[in-house]
């Protein structure tokens, strides 16, 4: 395990395959860890791929107070920084994939392409955010649980008995961390800033997402010129998981694309 000191605390990440190979950047969803990324690295063998947990999930610290996606888009980097890395290939699922997207905004000149993973410019309302974090101070994040992997995977994959693998990541989250971040998704609004992306940039939905349908994600895309549009059939709200090998040639795809 690999730990990154920044100044509200530490940061947890992985740094694998060839060190000389091109490398790519993931950023996670809310309520996981660099974990949910594992089954597509393992299909990106010549990759070298970066993970880490973000503030408040996995075993990265919980600072005190609470923190924008702009500061997690500064922790990625820093890690970026210390490993090195002057361009790389961002890779971000739901909050991930507003980290990856303020990332790209803030410093173009690191990023060679990007996938954003069931994500948009703006996720859900103010209104929405706080009834969710009203139900984990009400009752844990295991109240809001079953409802989190209803929106997260198809039926027929929650039916498989790896699903509760997953449950259990996402009941074991940090609950401050865990609110934090949702208060920072309340916050976040990228639809501004987005058409300011120009790297080659794929945008991927999932048919059975119920937290970011492929109609947000479509939106998003639009805003984004020349983006390219996807969606998984069968897919939900995390393709890294459940259908990592479509994921992970999408991503050789767009590697090939801008060349790196």
């Amino acid at each position: 395990m690999r730990v990154l000191t920044r100044p509200w605390g530490h940061l947890h990440f992985r740094d694998s395959g060839p060190s000389k190979a091109p490398a790519l950047l993931f950023a996670n969803s809310l309520g996981t860890d660099l974990r949910m990324w594992e089954a597509v690295g393992e299909r990106l063998p010549k990759v070298r791929t970066i993970g880490f947990d973000k503030r408040g999930h996995g075993l990265s610290a919980t600072p005190e107070g609470g923190w924008d996606i702009a500061d997690l888009a500064d922790d990625a980097i820093a890690l970026l920084d210390h490993l090195g890395l002057e361009r790389v290939v961002v890779v971000g699922c739901s909050v991930g994939g507003q980290i990856a997207q303020a990332l790209t905004i803030r410093h173009p000149e690191r990023v060679s392409a990007l996938l954003l993973s069931n994500t948009a410019a703006r996720i859900g309302t103010p209104e929405s955010w706080q009834a969710r974090i009203d139900a984990i101070e009400a009752g844990g994040l295991a109240a809001i649980a079953p409802a989190v992997l209803t929106r997260w995977f198809a039926p027929a994959f929650l039916a498989r008995p790896d699903a509760r693998l997953w449950a259990t990541m996402l009941e074991r989250c940090d609950p401050q961390g865990y609110i934090a971040t949702c208060e920072a998704l309340a916050r976040a609004d990228l639809t501004a800033e987005v058409p300011r992306i120009t790297c080659p940039t794929l945008c991927l939905a999932g048919s059975e997402d119920q937290a970011t349908p492929p109609d947000l994600v479509r939106a998003t895309a639009e805003r984004i010129p020349g983006a390219r549009f996807v969606v998984l059939d069968g897919s939900g709200h995390l393709p890294a998981i459940d259908a990592p090998e479509a994921t992970a040639r999408l991503i050789r795809d767009l590697m090939e694309q801008a060349n790196v």
